[in-house]
């Protein structure tokens, strides 16, 4: 009888280790790290527009990503976006003359953060602000400029008729 006690609570710490394992396979996969997170700094930048970005985004550098959007909120004053970024430690020589642009992942995937790097020889830290920020591209401001620009050019490109007065000969 001891012996199917023992076996049933070998079974039972293998079920919770089951389950506990693909409880943090399920976190590492969605995305949702924040239980996870290592050592990281936080930076600011200041954006005009931010399109559709959403926090945990990423923020990359090349293409890899280094951290993610931790924070949005608005500036009363100014009216911008403020965007706070969570890079990780392990990338502390990013300059601080570096830029910031909201790029979108395809035509019309999800908005991330690239970052630039220049060549400063001071780094971004803790509480750093990234200076030089481009704002997202709204696809659908495009299509309305270009339209825009269309019709105005079809008008601008016939010629002109000058009126003239006919005479009563």
């Amino acid at each position: 009888m001891s012996s199917q006690r023992v076996l049933e609570t070998w079974v039972g710490l293998f079920m919770l280790a089951a389950i506990a394992a693909l409880v943090v396979l399920a976190f590492k996969v969605s995305g949702l790290t924040g239980f996870f997170r290592g050592d990281t700094y936080e930076v600011t930048a200041y954006f005009d527009n931010i399109g559709g970005l959403k926090l945990r985004a990423p923020v990359k550098v090349g293409g890899v990503v280094i951290g993610e959007v931790d924070q949005i909120s608005l500036d009363p004053n100014t009216f911008r976006a403020i965007v706070k970024l969570r890079v990780e430690s392990k990338f502390n020589d990013i300059p601080t003359d570096s830029s910031a642009s909201i790029l979108t992942s395809g035509l019309l995937g999800d908005n991330y953060i690239e970052l630039t790097p220049m060549y400063g020889q001071s780094y971004l830290k803790e509480g750093s602000t990234i200076e030089y920020t481009h704002p997202a591209i709204i696809l659908e401001k495009l299509i309305g400029q270009f339209l825009f620009k269309v019709g105005g050019t079809q008008n601008a490109n016939q010629p002109k008729v000058a009126a003239t007065k006919v005479s009563d000969h």
